[in-house]
């Protein structure tokens, strides 16, 4: 099952019938006890209707937005390739390997934009990507109800003079994409799904790579875990696994560039920088 969100609808997508949803506000479906169960149900007595996939919004209404930082090899290379001037590339290193993960606030709802929607880069920073992410989603109990696209848009520039100026690398305006659904589910993803990032710049690919998710290191529930111990979310919350895609050191995000994010079954996100 996928869930959309447009302007004022819910919209449920089960075996290519489309299902209005809209009687629920999102935060109240986001954490309804026994979803998948309510939705089943829901769906036996409902009568299908037409949907186009056209101004869908971002899966989110109150939710924050986390991330995890340094889960994948190659992110940890990474983080202290751009950090090594600095001398905080003992830092990733010791997070890599420690029990407990890096976590860290990424966005509000209001700095984040759904698909079709503009990205943007800081006009402070001069190295700047994206990181495509598997993104969980997850209710008030701490549970993973399902799994979107996340675009953890990132100022390497900024994040490498100093690893204390994280925040500044990561959240502002325009931060964070999230999309174009939540892929609903009880079960885990499969450890051969595949993360595809492409950009594409004057309609040409200038990039493009793909991971697979058994490349994360660490396991999701810990992750949710560690984010649970002393963080309460009475309307749920999002949180970004990491990315094990990061482009070459010459490589900055351009205004105009068209980011496309995918991961199936769950879809592809793209978006445009401002």
């Amino acid at each position: 099952m996928k869930l959309f969100k447009q302007q004022g609808r819910i919209i449920l997508e089960s075996d290519n019938d489309y299902y209005d949803l809209s009687v629920h506000e999102w935060d109240e479906l986001y954490n309804k006890p026994q979803l998948l169960l309510y939705l089943t149900s829901f769906i036996s007595e409902a009568i299908p209707i037409s949907f186009e996939r056209s101004d869908i919004q971002a899966p989110i209404q109150s939710q924050e937005v986390w991330a995890s930082g340094v889960t994948y090899f190659r992110s940890k290379e990474g983080r202290q390739e751009e950090s090594k001037e600095a001398g905080g590339g003992d830092f990733y290193e010791k997070v890599y390997h420690a029990d407990r993960p890096e976590l860290f606030f990424k966005a509000t709802p209001a700095r984040t934009v759904g698909p079709g929607e503009q990205v943007r880069i800081r006009k402070d920073s001069t190295w700047d990507v994206p990181e495509p992410e598997l993104t969980l989603a997850i209710n008030n109990e701490g549970k993973i109800i399902g799994y979107t696209i996340g675009n953890d848009m990132s100022s390497r520039s900024i994040e490498g003079e100093n690893p204390l100026y994280l925040p500044q690398a990561k959240t502002y305006d325009g931060c964070a994409a999230l999309g174009p659904c939540i892929y609903l589910t009880d079960e885990p993803l499969p450890l051969e799904t595949m993360i595809h990032l492409k950009i594409i710049r004057a309609e040409a690919a200038i990039f493009q790579d793909t991971i697979s998710v058994d490349q994360i290191k660490r396991k999701f529930e810990d992750l949710v875990s560690y984010l649970f111990r002393e963080c309460s979310f009475p309307n749920g919350c999002y949180l970004m696994t990491g990315t094990g895609i990061v482009p070459p050191s010459d490589f900055t995000l351009q205004s105009g560039d068209q980011i496309e994010i995918t991961i199936q079954p769950i879809g592809t996100l793209k978006n445009i920088v401002a």
